[in-house]
């Protein structure tokens, strides 16, 4: 069974330009192409795609608000957000929505079609340069909040850095390629952030920080 694709680009020549590299591979089908973000939610909408290639600037609705209405309203969708803007705002608030990765232009084909079906597969695409760029933006954080959950739960530099990545809503996957951790060696590091803020649950732990943070 071929991966449905569908197209998000206002740009009619790069968007014909990555049809034309996707119709190389006999495992793609690529179903349309949207020029805008709200065509992007229709057509998702009566396509069903199974992975939207989504750029940032867009008219009419930019491809995070687009990405953060799919993944709303089609959770099993993936989408792979493909630009030639690397600013972190975009990065992180698409990531933050749900894209199961992010791309950028200048990618070459054979890491485009791998990142489409690794996508699809359920991985998160974070190529090091973008995982670079989240990780400068997750250590962005105030002095003033390290120092908080330093003192009142006894963390660690690497735990505080962690802690500050779930209470910003990363994924496991997302705090693991950011910071260039196995997917098992975050796992282990979040365990013992829970036993320290004393909290079972993902929601607990975020609960307690806010405390500490917020109060």
């Amino acid at each position: 069974m071929k991966i449905k694709v569908l197209l998000a680009d206002d740009q009619t020549i790069l968007a014909d330009g990555v049809r034309s590299v996707l119709t190389t591979c006999p495992d793609f089908e690529v179903v349309g192409v949207a020029s805008d973000g709200l065509k992007a939610v229709e057509m998702t909408a009566s396509l069903r795609p199974d992975v939207v290639l989504m750029d940032i600037r867009m008219p009419n609705m930019n491809g995070v608000i687009a990405t953060q209405e799919i993944k709303r309203r089609f959770p099993d969708v993936k989408v792979l957000v493909l630009t030639t803007f690397d600013d972190s705002d975009y990065i992180l608030n698409a990531i933050n929505y749900g894209a199961s990765g992010y791309l950028l232009k200048d990618t070459s084909a054979a890491a485009l079609i791998d990142a489409i079906k690794n996508a699809y597969a359920g991985d998160t695409i974070l190529p090091a340069k973008i995982a670079k760029r989240i990780a400068d933006a997750a250590k962005m954080v105030s002095n003033d909040r390290e120092i908080k959950l330093k003192r009142k739960f006894n963390l660690s530099g690497r735990e505080v850095e962690i802690a500050l990545m779930l209470y910003e809503n990363f994924t496991n996957k997302q705090i693991a390629s950011a910071l260039k951790l196995s997917d098992g060696t975050a796992r282990n590091y979040i365990s013992t952030i829970y036993v320290k803020l004393g909290a079972k649950s993902r929601q607990e732990a975020a609960e307690k920080m806010r405390a500490v943070l917020e109060g």
